[in-house]
């Protein structure tokens, strides 16, 4: 099955995060948890979207809620990185709308 224009910028956009959160936390001294709990869920999410699997989108929808609030914390509390946190901001929004657009077609579309 051929993927949906939607799904194919849904991948880039966690593949971008994914990207982010690399370059972004890449001189922290633990590593290791920035790739568990930052680089991870983008990347097993954008796997499970390339194999069809349907639940990626709910799941990126409700991590992006997490990740939204992560960019707006780190916004407000460090400036010196608020480049990436606004960065994160603008992906997570991106994801969220992109995930939400069959449920908002459904609930305001022609009957």
């Amino acid at each position: 099955m051929k993927p949906s224009a939607r799904d194919l910028v849904l991948g880039t956009a966690l593949l971008a995060l994914a990207a982010l959160y690399g370059w972004w936390f890449r001189a922290d001294p633990h590593l290791a948890a920035v790739l568990l709990v930052f680089v991870s869920p983008p990347l097993v999410l954008l796997l499970m979207l390339a194999l069809g699997r349907g639940v990626a989108r709910f799941w990126a929808g409700v991590l992006a809620l997490f990740w939204f609030s992560h960019g707006v914390m780190s916004a407000w509390a460090h400036r010196e990185t608020a480049l990436y946190a606004w960065l994160e901001i603008v992906l997570s929004l991106l994801i969220v709308a992109l995930v939400s657009v069959p449920g908002v077609r459904a609930r305001f579309g022609k009957k």
